[in-house]
């Protein structure tokens, strides 16, 4: 009985998060963030370029936040495309957030729906990584998902804005190797990051059937196989332990 009242005790401390865990991971990401200013920039000149009026690409950044599929929406505005393909182009690109899902998942489920999706809101590469880093470390990661996915969008929208009025001052991030930032922070979260069976058979899942799909299926297909295929895996696995 003692175990287990020690157990749920751990797991309310994991899944708790206030104003002062969400204004910590706000400035846990600051530093990042300020990398995301300068692709805010090249987005906002990008949008300017096309044509698209300086207040509908903020409201672009500021509603959507979602950066690759944001520039693939700029390279397939102009031309004269069915919606549909539109749509299903940045749901790809989008897909590996099915994956992040699915890797939160033990911990997103005790929270009120009204939480678990707000938090899923302002999801991204960085925030996720390190709130499933703090997870694994067995402290709250909730205020970093939250108020690091907030600093990113937060200085999103500023470059956007930046990138409008002045984008000509970086209006290539990658000639400066700013492109690399991300990677490099998302290849030292996984080296650091959470190791056991249910995180390797969701990222083996995954990895398998997105090669098979890239081997045997239409272009760019395999990134929504292997997101689903990874999601699924983590849902499957997350209701057995729920079962046990």
């Amino acid at each position: 009985m003692h175990k287990q009242q020690d157990t749920s005790s751990d797991d309310v401390i994991l899944h708790h998060f206030d104003k002062a865990l969400v204004w910590d991971g706000f400035k846990q990401l600051v530093p990042l963030s300020l990398f995301v200013i300068a692709f805010g920039a090249a987005f906002g000149l990008a949008a300017a370029q096309a044509g698209i009026d300086g207040n509908m690409a903020i409201a672009m950044s500021t509603l959507v936040f979602a950066g690759t599929s944001q520039f693939a929406a700029l390279d397939l505005w102009a031309a004269e495309i069915p919606l549909f393909t539109l749509v299903i182009t940045v749901f790809a690109i989008n897909a590996r957030h099915l994956l992040m899902g699915a890797t939160l998942y033990p911990w997103l489920h005790h929270l009120p729906k009204s939480k678990r999706y707000g938090v899923m809101l302002v999801a991204s590469d960085a925030n996720w990584a390190m709130s499933m880093q703090a997870f694994s470390r067995e402290k709250p990661g909730f205020g970093i998902l939250l108020g690091g996915g907030l600093a990113l969008w937060f200085f999103w929208v500023i470059g956007t804005w930046l990138g409008i009025y002045f984008g000509n001052v970086v209006s290539d991030p990658k000639r400066f190797g700013l492109d690399m930032v991300m990677g490099c922070f998302l290849l030292t979260m996984v080296v650091n990051g959470e190791k056991n069976l249910r995180m390797l058979f969701i990222w083996s899942v995954a990895a398998i059937a997105s090669l098979l799909a890239y081997r045997f299926l239409p272009e760019n297909s395999h990134i929504v196989v292997g997101a689903f295929a990874g999601g699924l895996a983590g849902l499957t696995w997350g209701y057995q332990t729920d079962a046990r």
